[in-house]
Parts: C-alpha cells; sequence; structure tokens
C-alpha cells in the first residue's frame, strides 16, 4: 500500500463514491454477468455511456480523484445493491427472502410509518446455503468496470477511485442455513467473504487500479454500541486486513460513516471516538474517510492528539450528502479551516460524507454541491501561499450562460 495518488498533493478533493445516474440511464444487471449485459447493445451504450459522462462531471468539477459513480450497481429502492452487488454473484446463497426478527438488527428498527422502517423491511437478503466464495463464471469484474472508467479519464491524467463494499459489513443481514456456519457467529462467515472479496481487489489492482476504497467495515459501529466485545473487535481487525491483503502499490481508502440509506440519517448518537485507534493505527490502508459535516465537525478534536504522528491520510467530508443546498465556496472554505485547526493540511483530504447514491439525489444539485469543493480548496490554498488548482467549472470565459453584455454580436445591445 502507498500514496500512489495524493502524494504530494496538497488538499485533495474528492467526492465518496455514488453519483446520481442520467435520466436516460435506466438499465439494471439485476444480478446478470457484466459480461452478459455488455452483449446487449443497449445496456453496452448506456452503462459505457454513463461511466463517460460521471467522469466528464467531476472532471468539469476540478476534482483531484475521480470515481466510477458506483454506476456499475443497480437503481433499487434506498441503494440495496451497493451491499448485494457481490451476494447475487458469489457461490453458497440462494433465494432472497425479507429479514424475520432474528437476523434483524435491533440498532436498524424504527417505528412503523417511517421511511426507514419501509427501507429495512423492502430489502431482501439471500439465504446462505453453502460456502461462501468467490465463482470463476460470475466474477464482480472490478478490475473491467475500472478500466472502462479510467479510459474516459487518462486524458486528463486522473485517477479513477474504485469504491466497494467491505465484506464484512454483508454478513450481519445473513440469515444462515448450512452447516458450514454456525447461526450466531458470523466469523467464519465474514472470513470467507473476505477472502472472496479480496481476489477481486487483487485483479482490480493487477489491472493497474491506484486508488482502492474498501467502504464501511463495521469496526466504529462495534466500538460504539458493542464495546465490550474486544474479541470480536479485534477479528474483524484481521478480516479487514485480510481483505485488503496484497495490494501493495495501490492506495488504499477506509471510508466510514453512519449509514446513508437514500440519504437518510440511521442514527442519533454516533461517534467515532472508541474507533480513532483502531482506524489510525491497527488496519492496513492509507486514507481514512470520515462523516464532519453531518455532525457540525464535532469530532475533530479528537485527532489533536494524533496531529503530528498521523500515519494515514484523513479524508473530512466538507458537504453533506443529505442536504439540498448547495453550498457556496466560502461556506466550504471555512469548514476547511476548522479542519485544518486539528489536521495538517498535508494529511488532510477533502470530501463528502458520503456518496449521492443512485436514488435521491439529482446530477444537477450533486455536481454544485461537489464544484464548491475545490473552489473552497483553492481559496485555502491562496491562504496557505500556495498555488491554486484549475476548476473548469469555475472559468468565467467557459461559463455555459453569459449575460448579454459579454457577447455583444449576437444579443440584444445592452442596456446603457
Amino acid at each position: 500500500m502507498a500514496l500512489t495518488a495524493t502524494h504530494n498533493l496538497m488538499l485533495p478533493a474528492t467526492v465518496t463514491g455514488s453519483w446520481p445516474r442520467p435520466r436516460w440511464y435506466n438499465v439494471n444487471l439485476w444480478g446478470r454477468p457484466l459480461d452478459t449485459a455488455m452483449m446487449d447493445p443497449w445496456y453496452r451504450e448506456q452503462f459505457s455511456d454513463a461511466l463517460a459522462v460521471v467522469i466528464s462531471d467531476q472532471i468539469r468539477a476540478g476534482l483531484d480523484v475521480l470515481t466510477t459513480g458506483d454506476y456499475h450497481l443497480d437503481e433499487d429502492v434506498a441503494g440495496r445493491s451497493w451491499h448485494h452487488y457481490p451476494l447475487q454473484r458469489w457461490k453458497g446463497f440462494e433465494h432472497e427472502e425479507l429479514q424475520t426478527e432474528k437476523t434483524r438488527s435491533p440498532l436498524l428498527s424504527y417505528p412503523v410509518g417511517t421511511m426507514l422502517d419501509s427501507i429495512y423491511k423492502t430489502w431482501r437478503w439471500p439465504r446462505v446455503t453453502g460456502r461462501v466464495e468467490h465463482d470463476p463464471k460470475n466474477p464482480l469484474e472490478y478490475a473491467k468496470i475500472w478500466r472502462m472508467a479510467q479510459q474516459p479519464a487518462a486524458a486528463a491524467g486522473k485517477p479513477v477511485k474504485f469504491g466497494t463494499c467491505s465484506a464484512q459489513v454483508l454478513a450481519f443481514f445473513l440469515d444462515s442455513h448450512t452447516p458450514h456456519y454456525q447461526l450466531d457467529d458470523k466469523r467464519q462467515l465474514i472470513w470467507d467473504m473476505a477472502e472472496a472479496m479480496n481476489r477481486e481487489l487483487r485483479q482490480l489492482a493487477a489491472a493497474g487500479c491506484r486508488v482502492i476504497q474498501i467502504e464501511e467495515p463495521t469496526l466504529h459501529f462495534m466500538a460504539r454500541y458493542n464495546p465490550d466485545q474486544k474479541d470480536f473487535i479485534n477479528f474483524l481487525v484481521d478480516a479487514f486486513n485480510r481483505e485488503v491483503e496484497g495490494l501493495e502499490g495501490v492506495e488504499v481508502w477506509i471510508h466510514t460513516c453512519w449509514g446513508n440509506p437514500n440519504m437518510q440519517k440511521v442514527f442519533s448518537d454516533e461517534s467515532y471516538a472508541n474507533s480513532l485507534e483502531i482506524y489510525l493505527e491497527r488496519l492496513k490502508g492509507d486514507v481514512w474517510t470520515i462523516e464532519a459535516t453531518e455532525n457540525g465537525f464535532r469530532e475533530l478534536a479528537l485527532f489533536d492528539r494524533y496531529r503530528n504522528s498521523l500515519k494515514k491520510k484523513i479524508a473530512v467530508g466538507v458537504i453533506s450528502h443529505r442536504t439540498l443546498q448547495a453550498d457556496f465556496p466560502d461556506v466550504v472554505a471555512e469548514r476547511i479551516r476548522r479542519c485544518l485547526k486539528h489536521i495538517p493540511a498535508d494529511k488532510l483530504v477533502l470530501s463528502t460524507d458520503c456518496g449521492f447514491g443512485r436514488q435521491g439525489f439529482n446530477r444537477h444539485l450533486a455536481f454544485y454541491k461537489t464544484v464548491a469543493i475545490p473552489m473552497a480548496r483553492n481559496i485555502v490554498l491562496k491562504e496557505l501561499g500556495l498555488p491554486e488548482r484549475y476548476v473548469p467549472a469555475g472559468d468565467e470565459k467557459l461559463a455555459w450562460d453569459q449575460l448579454p453584455d459579454a457577447e455583444p454580436f449576437t444579443h440584444l445591445k445592452p442596456l446603457r
């Protein structure tokens, strides 16, 4: 692992991952192998065009590290495909069904009539009926998806970050119907899924991907809500490190937030305090992403004791994915200044709290929320006496809409 993308890049700007789909991109995989879908001219054209579009949007926005938009995932209710893309392709699963009381986490129990209750009761999960392992007949094809996204990004010379759900978060929702796994002990299931995911990640790295993001290992949830389960937390550390084993030469990001089904806030008492040492010291990786705007940056002070000894870069969410306000750059710049009071500039990455999702946001809003990050970064870089970086969307000469005063040959004469 290495800082292959953000090394010597001051205040790099990015987004977490998912990006709203174009209105015309209306096809899904629904569990099919990607190679099968790519033989369908309609899917092939829409998927490849959508990847080119999301890359173009992010280049115009001035991001330093781009993403695939998670466009390989289905546009299903509240982003369920984030979990299910791997589950629908690995061996050992069958028959998706609604969760039962025994498999439903009490932390995810909400009153009837609320949106979160509707989401978690609607999501169907497969039964575990055999040993879970990679299926060479239906691989996740992460390497292929990354190549399709990196190709339109190549001319800009910017890396595409590939994100995937961590294997360990999947196990908590699964019901075992096989002697391979104990129903109440998820350890072997988590380990087998970590090994299955590692195979895809190693292929992704071999394809040339420089930035891989593992999303939502459950360590901060366990440390916050079950701190007494120290042995299990230690196991989860080992399982995560197994998941990213062999990714030398790749910048590994560890994304953590507190849930994002259809932009909904899942918890109200969240905190990274109990998991700070785990993420900073014990997990293999180069960048740790945290949710911050949503909680008013109240936990940044946790980093004060690590200020001069940070072994990882910290990607702080300076834009909320839950609000419909496209923040002005000066507002975001003030958030960056707050971050710099606790995290050194050379260790700070600027991002969103979480992804914009494939359902709930629209592209217009996501674009202008995103543009505010690199424009705000430039404000702060100038204050630090450092060179600014070009933001095409902020180039006045290239603005789509010009006042008639600036185009006198073709428009009505301006008022005098």
